[in-house]
């Protein structure tokens, strides 16, 4: 077994700044174009919507980035088990079974946080999540990753995409009741849908193609240990990847849509070319320009990705931060005291993060 453990600060950065919209950075753009009359912050806040079918915008970014993310930590390690005994593969199958299922476990308490409860009835559980899928696309990959050799990693990708257009290419339907994923959650996928809909955003079928961007992920971060210390043969892969995916994807767009709840081969492209320029841009600005604030400040989030996550179903942060900032709220304009409750929600947030990251304490599954 070949394993490297690297850790790039631009990759806890980058993973912050995905968790940074998740835990309230989505809702200042609103209050600011109130108070500013700045027509980019009313864009900011189209931007932080999600599409509602077909299409793509900056918030269906958050979780194909975080899935991304897992991969590259994936290609950062340059694990195989390829020539290992039964007996030294255990450990490493019963820690990765493991991750998976506190994973799906962690996705069941979210979807029923919010002070609502895990319902009693079993068929009223709604177990698909983004947790899960996230640990879905990240044990695949992984299985992928330690058992395969590098084309044959490359080829299985290009197959996840190829193969799961044809599936909805037979189908022919690309609409929320007709299309093949509606008919195979509603075959496959136990207890309820998200909002009882027909399909499930993170449903069964949908959740195959999310292993292509974890290992687009992974070939990322293999990219990264190969050329470790060579700042412009890896900032020249990324970009080149980058334009290469967002290029592919658009022009499949025209044929086959860009569509986040259906989660298209061509959504897949067009967020992993996403995903690949925006750590090319963190590479640049932490591991090559040492921005120190800019790089703690999101790092602070990324270290504790998980838990913060869990922390906007299980935890009233608006009734906290107004508690703390609610006078000086209610003495300013009504756009100004959104804003402040609003800063005051991440805030507070960020330094329970800080306490936690001070301390070296880094809570994952």
């Amino acid at each position: 077994m070949v394993s490297k453990k690297q850790r790039l600060a631009s990759v806890d950065a980058l993973r912050g700044f995905d968790m940074f919209w998740i835990i309230g950075g989505e809702v200042l753009f609103l209050p600011l174009f109130a108070l500013t009359g700045w027509s980019i912050f009313q864009l900011g806040h189209g931007q932080m919507q999600h599409t509602e079918w077909h299409g793509f915008s900056f918030y269906d970014l958050i979780f194909p980035l975080f899935i991304f993310l897992s991969g590259v930590t994936l290609g950062l390690a340059n694990k195989s088990l390829q020539g290992l005994s039964t007996s030294q593969r255990a450990p490493v199958y019963r820690k990765a079974i493991k991750r998976l299922l506190l994973l799906i476990l962690l996705g069941v308490l979210y979807n029923h946080g919010w002070g609502t409860g895990i319902p009693a009835d079993p068929g009223e559980i709604r177990y698909a999540s983004v947790l899960a899928r996230i640990g879905f696309a990240w044990f695949f990959a992984a299985m992928i990753v330690w058992h395969c050799g590098f084309r044959t990693q490359y080829a299985i990708t290009a197959g996840i995409l190829l193969g799961y257009w044809l599936i909805q290419a037979v189908a022919g339907d690309y609409t929320p009741e007709g299309s093949v994923n509606a008919w195979v959650d509603q075959h496959f996928l136990p207890g309820i849908t998200y909002q009882n809909r027909a399909y499930d955003p993170e449903g069964v079928l949908s959740t195959i193609p999310a292993i292509a961007n974890a290992m687009f992920g992974v070939f990322a971060g293999r990219w990264l240990s190969r050329n470790a210390g060579d700042h412009g043969a890896i900032l020249k892969g990324l970009f080149i990847g980058a334009a290469a995916c967002l290029l592919i994807g658009f022009l499949w767009h025209w044929i086959y849509p860009v569509n986040k709840e259906l989660w298209t081969s061509s959504f897949v492209l067009i967020t992993c070319g996403c995903c690949l320029l925006l750590l090319g841009i963190f590479y640049l600005v932490v591991d090559m320009w040492h921005w120190k604030t800019f790089t703690y400040f999101f790092s602070v989030i990324g270290c504790n990705a998980i838990l913060v996550y869990l922390g906007t179903s299980l935890v009233n942060w608006a009734y906290s931060s107004k508690s703390v900032f609610g006078g000086i709220a209610s003495a300013l304009p009504e756009a100004a005291g959104i804003l402040v409750i609003a800063c005051g929600v991440i805030l507070l947030q960020w330094l329970v993060l800080r306490f936690l990251f001070k301390r070296g304490i880094f809570i994952s599954p």
